[in-house]
């Protein structure tokens, strides 16, 4: 049964209260360890963020068996990692050498007494338990105690709001559709070679071969894709016609062997489930392939993959000279006047403009806002005049044409000075990039939705860390102004 942390101290073990943090440091680990301390030693708000871990991690369980990695343990660790924007076996590392880390967690001990050391697996079983749903209602406590307790936020005083979009990569290659039709046709010789490997299967001795002949072929046809000269386009049809030969001779193959595959436990069962859309994903591919290079049809943008493995990957074009393309999802986030991020929000197939009516919903029903700032993409008359009912100034530059009106109102000095302001988000976006969320390396919607909010998670309390870690050297330095005057 896991516990929240270790509550009976035995010889030798440090307190987590008792961490110490050097004010000299500032880096990221240090400003973030500053604000973990300080959540944990408020009663109030380690209260909730307890209950909340409980709620989701122990629900059901049953309260007795070995007890595995404290609650807390599992928090600090999800948020190292994505605070350095590092990888499970640095994180591993971290975790078994970093004193002032292992200090946090209540694993580290004096007296020389052997210490506690973490697997690789166990680290990664344990940060992953950790849902999209639960960090969410964590972050909401992070921000209210960065409001309330650090950056000293009266509750009449009104958020002055900002609000930008940014893409989050997949971890994808750059998609074409004949090396997508290599993604699929490989992944099936993978399935096939893993019912090899349990079963006498007949017929597949020569797989291999298959394997470094479409590759070959892939090759071949990319290379005159992207070279010039004289008959490009009889070339390329050439190295197109060979391919899709061979993938043809290949999509046959499985689709008459797949039902000699045996299904005698579920590993098998899965295998053929996977095998299957694997078929049919060639399928696909060959034909997209057959209709662009050998028919010269434009193939709609609805019909087109970007990853056979990160399907929800979308190709998302912002306008920007560099980088022209973007490979991922949208991520909207809205940050206050104290740089932390109050709301953010995924987006599927949405514009800008989309997503501000559930945006002001979201927002307006839990804060005070007395200014909004957008840029060009959210604008829409409708969502300006949604806004306006209660918000005293939103700042929503107009996309195209203005009138009388709206030209005096842009030129106004509020709504310069606050447009003005607008681009420092583009700070915080830019920190959060280096916070991990440039590019997600987990696999599946999943575990990249989860890997956003740890991502903003971390974000919000390395902010609310430096901030403590800069009233207390201001303390410090007060007191040592103090004592110089005395003496």
């Amino acid at each position: 049964m896991r516990k929240r942390f270790d509550q009976q101290l035995v010889i030798g073990q440090i307190a987590i209260e008792d961490t110490r943090i050097s004010l000299k440091g500032k880096n990221a680990l240090d400003e973030l360890l500053k604000a973990l301390k300080a959540i944990y030693c408020h009663k109030e708000y380690n209260e909730r963020i307890f209950t909340l871990l409980e709620n989701h991690l122990l629900a059901g369980k049953k309260k007795t068996g070995r007890s595995g990695m404290s609650l807390w343990s599992i928090f600090v660790l999800s948020q190292v990692r994505l605070c350095l924007n590092t990888s499970y076996d640095t994180l591993h590392n971290l975790a078994n050498n970093h004193r002032s880390m292992r200090q946090l967690m209540g694993v580290e001990y004096d007296f020389g007494i052997e210490p506690i050391e973490f697997e690789y697996q166990n680290i990664y079983d344990n940060v992953i338990l950790l849902s999209d749903e639960l960090i969410t209602q964590i972050n909401a406590v992070i921000v209210e105690f960065g409001h309330g307790e650090v950056f000293k936020k009266k509750d009449e005083t009104a958020l002055r709001l900002k609000t930008d979009s940014f893409v989050v990569e997949s971890n994808v290659h750059f998609p074409t559709d004949y090396n997508l039709l290599w993604d699929c046709a490989r992944k099936s010789l993978d399935s096939v070679s893993k019912f090899q490997a349990k079963y006498p299967i007949k017929g597949w001795r020569k797989i291999e071969n298959w394997r470094q002949e479409l590759k070959g072929l892939m090759r071949g046809l990319g290379q005159a894709s992207r070279s010039g000269g004289k008959n490009k386009q009889s070339r390329v049809k050439t190295a197109a016609k060979s391919y899709l030969n061979k993938a043809r001779l290949l999509l046959s193959k499985l689709k008459s062997d797949l039902a000699k595959f045996p299904q005698n436990d579920e590993l098998d069962i899965a295998l053929v489930i996977l095998l299957r859309e694997y078929i049919n994903l060639l399928d696909k591919h060959i034909n997209l392939v057959d209709r662009r290079l050998l028919k010269g049809e434009q193939i709609a943008h609805q019909e087109k993959m970007f990853s056979i493995f990160e399907t929800y990957t979308e190709w998302i074009n912002k306008g920007k000279k560099r980088p022209n393309v973007e490979l991922g999802k949208k991520l909207s986030i809205t940050t206050d006047q104290f740089n932390l991020i109050v709301d953010y929000d995924l987006m599927h197939g949405q514009q800008d403009r989309d997503v501000v009516t559930d945006l002001g919903t979201r927002i307006l029903d839990k804060y005070k806002v007395v200014s909004w700032s957008f840029d060009k993409g959210y604008w829409r008359k409708e969502n300006k005049e949604f806004l306006q009912l209660e918000v005293p100034q939103v700042i929503m530059p107009k996309l195209g044409k203005r009138n009388k009106v709206e030209e005096e109102e842009e030129k106004s000095r509020s709504f310069k000075r606050l447009k003005n302001k607008h681009s420092a988000i583009e700070s915080n976006i830019n920190e959060l990039e280096h916070r991990g969320l440039n590019r997600c390396p987990d696999r599946g919607i999943g575990h990249y939705t989860r890997y956003i909010s740890l991502g903003i998670c971390a974000y919000n309390l390395k902010k609310i860390g430096r901030q403590l870690l800069k009233l207390e050297r201001q303390a410090l330095k007060k007191a040592q102004e103090q004592m110089l005057k005395a003496a």
